[in-house]
């Protein structure tokens, strides 16, 4: 069984339906939302997750090079940040898309330690799997925004 390329697979997979999402996304609804849960932080928050969650652990990640602290941030009452474009946020995927087979083939998979102090005593695999679903659940409140406004997206099995 190809376990690393089941995962990237569905990464890239998670990864093209976010993107379709943020380009048929129309400019009102791009900043729309009660902040802070607007339809362009949710995006970036998601992008932002699986770039961060596609490390090792911790210390591996480097912010992309456009990062604004807080823009991640869904939960609480972060600071109002001005909102990334869609081409901002298309670039970015782009990125994470770009290198996602080699951050998948760099983890240890079978660590015991998911290389991240808010999950404590959980397996790097069950991390990866829980990034996936993480983007996956975040793709999904996007996808609804949009059927809220006629718009319907592609669901993609693999990458």
């Amino acid at each position: 069984m190809n376990v690393r390329g089941a995962l990237k697979g569905q990464y890239r997979a998670a990864l093209k339906m976010l993107r379709e999402c943020v380009e048929v996304c129309p400019e009102d609804v791009w900043v729309a939302g009660e902040h802070p849960r607007n339809f362009w932080r949710i995006a970036y928050h998601a992008i932002f997750f699986a770039h961060l969650y596609a490390m090792q652990g911790e210390e591996d990640f480097v912010s992309w090079s456009k990062h604004r602290e807080d823009a991640d941030c869904l939960w609480e009452n972060p600071p109002v940040v001005d909102p990334y474009t869609q081409k901002e946020i298309l670039q970015y995927i782009d990125e994470v898309d770009g290198q996602i087979e080699g951050w998948i083939d760099a983890l240890d998979l079978i660590s015991l330690d998911s290389g991240f102090s808010w999950y404590p005593n959980f397996a790097k695999l069950d991390h990866v799997m829980l990034s996936i679903r993480h983007l996956q659940g975040h793709i999904g409140q996007l996808s609804e925004l949009l059927m809220a406004h006629g718009i319907d997206t592609k669901w993609v099995s693999k990458g």
